[in-house]
Order: structure tokens, then C-alpha cells, then sequence
């Protein structure tokens, strides 16, 4: 990811969280989990208080408008942002585990 501009800016106090709408230029469509890092690296933040929520780019453009939230804290970001089908899953996965070990 090359450039970075920053189109909106907005502090929430009532959820704890920072809501940006930035524009990335890059040659390929950035994922999900490379974009969370690096906008946990530009912002100073942890990655696992970053949520995307959408990626928006227009057909043989390199630019993309990413919106992101950044919370002040993970558990900040479990109350508010509500799990996809693939996070629920594994959260399943990981109890299902614990139980095992504890018989």
C-alpha cells in the first residue's frame, strides 16, 4: 500500500471509537487483515481494535475509499461490532476446545 489520505476523520465518544473514511492507492485490491494492519500501524493503534467495514474500488482504478473504525480498546470493539459468521465460528471452535481439555 503506497499512498495514503486521509478523506474523514470523526471522534464517538458514546462508542469509544474513531470513525475514518480513508484513500488508499495500491495496484491490487488490499484484503481485510492486511488493510486492519496497516491502519493499526498509521494510526498508532492495535490491530485488534481496528474494524473495517467496507473496501470500495471502481473497476481498473487503483484508488480504494476504505471506512474503518478504530475503538480504544478490544473490549470496546466486542460490545459494539457485531461478529461475522467466520468469527463466530472459530469463537465456537475455541470453547468446544476448552471443554475438551478441562474432562
Amino acid at each position: 500500500m503506497k499512498d495514503l489520505k486521509i478523506l474523514k476523520q470523526r471522534e464517538n465518544p458514546l462508542f469509544n471509537r474513531k470513525e475514518i473514511e480513508i484513500n488508499i492507492e495500491t495496484n491490487i485490491a488490499p484484503k481485510i487483515s492486511e488493510t486492519e494492519a496497516f491502519i493499526a500501524k498509521e494510526f498508532s493503534s492495535n490491530i485488534d481494535n481496528v474494524k473495517v467495514k467496507k473496501i470500495k474500488g471502481r473497476f481498473g482504478s487503483n484508488n480504494f475509499i476504505i471506512t474503518a473504525n478504530i475503538y480504544d480498546s478490544k473490549e470496546d470493539r466486542e460490545k459494539t461490532e457485531p461478529k461475522s459468521k467466520k468469527e463466530k465460528k472459530t469463537s465456537e471452535n475455541k470453547s468446544e476446545v476448552k471443554e475438551e481439555k478441562s474432562e
